[in-house]
C-alpha cells in the first residue's frame, strides 16, 4: 500500500505521509491557488485549480503550469483513463471536457460539449456557469462523464469524441423527467468493472443505476446525493452518501442487494450531519476514504467500515488521490 496522500485544498496542494495509524502533512506548495481536484500515477501530479492545470514530477515540491490548449481554466475534476498511460480528461466550468494525450503539456477541447451546452442552456444553481463536468467514469474504450445541471454522457471511443446517454435528455429542468431517464443534475458517475453497462450516478434528484449502458435509469434511492462506491468483486454493493437535500441530513448508508434495501454504514460518527454531506468516496488499499463537502475528511478500514477524521489541520479538502513514494 501507498503511504502518501496528495489533497487538493482551498489552499493549493498537501502532500502527507501515513505515521503510524495515523497521517502527518509533509509539505503544502501553490498556496495562492484554489485547488479543486488532483489525480498522480508514474511519478507524476496534476492538480486542477481554478486558473488551470500545474504538473509536478517531484511529489508536489515544485509545480509548471500545464494549461496549454485549455481554454477553460476552470477545472472542476481531473481523471486519468485507467488503462491507458498519458490519457488525461479536464471536466471544467462551464461545462466542457478537455483531453490530453501528454501528461498535461496539451489539451484539446472536445467541441461537442460546448454545442450541448449551448443548445440545452445548461447551468448551475449556485454560480453563473453553464453547467460543469464533475465526474468521469472508464471501463475500456467506454467512458462515462457527469454534468450538473445538464445529465449524463457517454463516449465509445476512450473519450475522445462525447454524447448525452440514450436515457439522458439534456434538458436541465429540476423538476426532473420520470424513469427510465435520469435526473439531470448528475454529481458523480460510476461503471462497474464487471461490464461497462453497468452505471451508477448519485444526483440531486435521487441515485441511479443502469444496467444497460445509459439507456434506461432505474431510481435506487429516493434522496439528494454527490458520492457512491461501488465494490469492484461484488455489484450489488454499493456505499452511499444519502442527504435530504442540497448538505441537509447527511450520512453514510449501504446496499448489498443492489439497491433494494438500504442499512446505516455510519460507525464511528454521530449522524445525520445537519449541515453537510459525503462529496466522494476515494478507495486507497484497505482503506476507504469520505470527503465531506465541509472539507473534512474520515477514513474507515474495509474490514470494519468503522469512520474516524483524519487530517483535521488541513483546512477545506477538495479532492485527495494516493501517491507511490
Amino acid at each position: 500500500m501507498s503511504t502518501f496522500l496528495g489533497l487538493a485544498s482551498a489552499e493549493g496542494f498537501v502532500l502527507c505521509r501515513r505515521n503510524g495509524e495515523g497521517w502527518e502533512r509533509v509539505r503544502q506548495t501553490l498556496p495562492e491557488h484554489e485547488a479543486t481536484s488532483i489525480i498522480a500515477r508514474e511519478g507524476v501530479i496534476l492538480l486542477g485549480t481554478r486558473d488551470g492545470v500545474f504538473r509536478s514530477d517531484d511529489e508536489g515540491a515544485t509545480w509548471q503550469a500545464a494549461s496549454d490548449g485549455l481554454e477553460t481554466p476552470y477545472v472542476r475534476w481531473l481523471a486519468y483513463h485507467p488503462h491507458i498511460s498519458d490519457l488525461e480528461f479536464a471536466g471544467t466550468e462551464p461545462a466542457g471536457i478537455f483531453v490530453s494525450h501528454d501528461g498535461a503539456a496539451h489539451w484539446r477541447e472536445c467541441p461537442e460539449i460546448a454545442r450541448l451546452r449551448d443548445e440545452h442552456e445548461w447551468f448551475l444553481p449556485y454560480s453563473d456557469g453553464a453547467g460543469c463536468v464533475r465526474a468521469f467514469a472508464f471501463h475500456g474504450q467506454r467512458a462515462y462523464a457527469a454534468v450538473e445541471v445538464g445529465g449524463a454522457l457517454r463516449s465509445d471511443d476512450g473519450g475522445e469524441t462525447w454524447r448525452l446517454v440514450e436515457g439522458s435528455d439534456g434538458n436541465p429542468d429540476l423538476e426532473g423527467p420520470p424513469e427510465p431517464l435520469i435526473y439531470p443534475d448528475v454529481h458523480s458517475i460510476y461503471v462497474h468493472p464487471s461490464s461497462p453497462e453497468v452505471v451508477y450516478a448519485p444526483t440531486g434528484g435521487g441515485f441511479y443505476r443502469s444496467n444497460d449502458g445509459g439507456r434506461k435509469w432505474t431510481l435506487l434511492y429516493d434522496c439528494y446525493a454527490r458520492a457512491a462506491w461501488l465494490d469492484p468483486r461484488d455489484p450489488q454493493h454499493v456505499m452511499l452518501g444519502p442527504a435530504d437535500g442540497v448538505e441537509a441530513d447527511g450520512r453514510i448508508e449501504e446496499t448489498h442487494d443492489g439497491g433494494q434495501t438500504w442499512l446505516a454504514a455510519s460507525k464511528g460518527l454521530r449522524v445525520p450531519w445537519r449541515q453537510h454531506m459525503v462529496e466522494r468516496f476515494v478507495p486507497y488499499g484497505d482503506y476507504l476514504f469520505a470527503l465531506l463537502s465541509n472539507g473534512e475528511l474520515l477514513e474507515a478500514l474495509f474490514s470494519t467500515l468503522e469512520w474516524r477524521p483524519i487530517l483535521r489541520e488541513v483546512a477545506d479538502i477538495r479532492a485527495l488521490t494516493a501517491i507511490e513514494g
